[in-house]
């Protein structure tokens, strides 16, 4: 049976932080708008900051859809699924910000996260008020091994200086304004402080 939580507390923390990915979710406020959902991986990029803000690195690579929908009206839906030790599902709605790269919060965000999880390719960091805190069974979600992280994004991106990044935003359809036409990334985009 499903609880609610007024806050993450220690064991929320700690079983979220145990996830290897977690999944996002967005949409416009259009009703034929498209619903974004997105997986998110890479040791060390997401990190609980307090009992109700989680905040995650974005970084490039495909469309910016997310972005788009949370500059639009702010909804955002966090998820994580345990694939081994007990069967659960958590998930945080709530209120999301893109916090981009001039932004004068950008720096000492990123200093929340580890060292090593900072590098080329960031576009923002997302930060996430949570509203509602809600665990489900996760009876019907597989057993899982987790082997690694797949360092190709990470090895893609560290070979882009900050000149051929930016232009790599410029160039990549959807980054600038969303499938619906929604702004995303402000483009050009900011340098690096």
């Amino acid at each position: 049976m499903g609880k609610s939580y007024q806050r993450i507390d220690d064991r929320l923390r700690s079983f979220i932080q145990a996830q290897p990915v977690f999944f996002t979710a967005t949409a416009p406020l259009a009703a034929d708008g498209h619903v974004n959902l997105s997986p998110k991986g890479r040791s060390g990029t997401l990190a609980v900051l307090d009992e109700l803000t989680l905040a995650y690195l974005d970084f490039g690579g495909s469309h910016a859809e997310t972005i788009a929908h949370l500059r639009e009206n702010g909804r955002i839906t966090l998820m994580w699924c345990a694939f081994t030790g007990p069967p659960t599902v958590l998930r945080v709605h709530g209120r999301g910000e893109p916090v981009f790269r001039d932004d004068p919060r950008f720096a000492e965000l990123v200093g929340r996260f580890p060292p090593d999880a900072d590098g080329s390719g960031l576009r923002a960091v997302v930060l996430v008020r949570a509203e509602r805190i809600s665990d489900s069974c996760g009876f019907a979600v597989p057993f899982m091994d987790y082997r690694e992280d797949r360092p190709l994004h990470a090895d893609y991106f560290a070979r882009k200086s900050e000149p051929e990044f930016a232009a790599y935003c410029a160039g990549k359809e959807h980054v600038g304004v969303s499938v619906d036409g929604l702004p995303a990334l402000p483009l050009p985009l900011p340098p690096r402080p």
